[in-house]
């Protein structure tokens, strides 16, 4: 069985966001914590939907948490990998594909 797979670029209330990467969610609410500690916004994609904030009770009480699509703002790409490296290298990769 395959997971979701999620667009390396979308259109999000206006602004281009790029894919971070696909993770599970419990994984993905730890990247956006330190996401958020770098100054860094971020959203998670499920199947379902886009999630901007994720309250506990969500989670204990069984919400999806299975792969998610972790987004940043494109404007941010660079930040955002360089704290996910725990650097702060030059090598920041290429951002995905072209803008929608």
């Amino acid at each position: 069985m395959t997971g979701p797979a999620f667009e390396d670029k979308v259109r999000y209330q206006g602004d281009i966001w790029v894919r971070l990467d696909t993770l599970p969610r419990l994984l993905a609410e730890g990247w956006r914590r330190t996401l958020a500690q770098g100054g860094v916004v971020s959203v998670m994609r499920t199947p379902f939907n886009w999630v901007m904030a994720s309250p506990v009770i969500e989670i204990e009480t069984g919400g999806y948490l299975g792969n998610v699509g972790l987004y940043v703002p494109e404007v941010q790409w660079e930040e955002a990998v360089a704290i996910m490296d725990g650097d702060d290298s030059e090598d920041l990769g290429e951002l995905p594909g072209p803008t929608p």
